[in-house]
């Protein structure tokens, strides 16, 4: 018998750190995975991208079984990487600051075109660009939402 998609379910995970933890084992658990499976599957395939945020894309079969494709870190992601931004945790009900709800929250970074196109490249798979040139278009028009500045 053939197996057929019950569900693809799209979820961002820490790679190489994923716990049955919310939001992986609500969004697993409510069609019937077997959610330790994935949790080892997924923290084997990503142990050399520790830390850094993953979308994954599960396929649930009708049979309860599953595949799942990794792809590259959100753009943000890479781009505060590159920039040199510490990497922030909320806590609580954190007061956001009036400047940082209307974006551009990283004013006074800076990214080259290098690092924009690295970024592109590394990209390139997710994006919907035909050639680099396209994607780093792409990619600038991120970091110029988070105020970053991008030189040369």
């Amino acid at each position: 018998m053939a197996k057929t998609v019950t569900a693809v379910i799209k979820l961002q995970c820490p790679g190489g750190s994923a716990t049955p933890a919310p939001p992986v084992g609500p969004a697993l658990g409510q069609h019937g995975v077997n959610i330790g499976k994935f949790v080892k599957d997924f923290n084997d395939k990503t142990s050399d991208r520790k830390g850094l945020t993953l979308p994954v894309l599960i396929t649930v079969y009708s049979d309860r079984s599953f595949e799942f494709v990794v792809k590259s870190p959100p753009a943000s992601v890479m781009l505060k990487i590159a920039a040199k931004i510490p990497h922030e945790k909320k806590k609580g009900r954190e007061v956001i600051p009036a400047e940082a709800k209307k974006g551009g929250k990283y004013k006074n970074h800076k990214v080259t075109r290098d690092q924009v196109r690295t970024i592109a490249q590394n990209k390139m798979t997710d994006l919907n660009a035909s050639d680099v040139e396209q994607a780093m278009r792409i990619i600038e028009g991120t970091a110029r939402s988070m105020g970053l500045t991008v030189e040369g």
